[in-house]
């Protein structure tokens, strides 16, 4: 019995043979009974608020050229945010933590006069 249902009566609804065939194998698929296939069935319409009539090929490419943009829009910010912030601030970071290279020092020559011109 179904959960929740168990007081209420059956009504019966006209079908055809072969609809009730098809529908018949699908609840054996889904749930226990026909009553809570079609009620699963009848809240999924209504929760996604579309109808079985509704054709989703284009919607579905849509949402798949959206997504692409998307994504394409969120990698171009990631390189922008590498190449303007990240670099950058690595290079100074790495300037800052490197030994400084030693470099010989420069002396300055003073030149003096020569003894042996005096």
């Amino acid at each position: 019995m179904d959960k929740g249902y168990e007081k209420e009566g059956f009504v019966t609804i006209s079908i055809k043979a072969s609809v009730a065939k098809k529908f018949r194998k699908y609840s054996k698929e889904i749930s226990k009974s026909h009553s809570m296939t079609l009620l699963l069935m009848l809240e999924f319409f209504e929760h996604n608020g579309i109808a079985p009539t509704e054709d989703f090929g284009p919607r579905m490419q849509t949402l798949e050229t959206l997504i692409k943009k998307r994504i394409n829009g969120v990698i171009a910010i990631l390189k922008d945010i590498e190449k303007t912030q990240t670099k950058p601030t690595t290079g100074m970071l790495m300037a800052l933590l490197e030994p400084p290279e030693k470099k010989p020092l420069l002396l300055e020559k003073k030149q003096f006069p020569d003894k042996e011109n005096y």
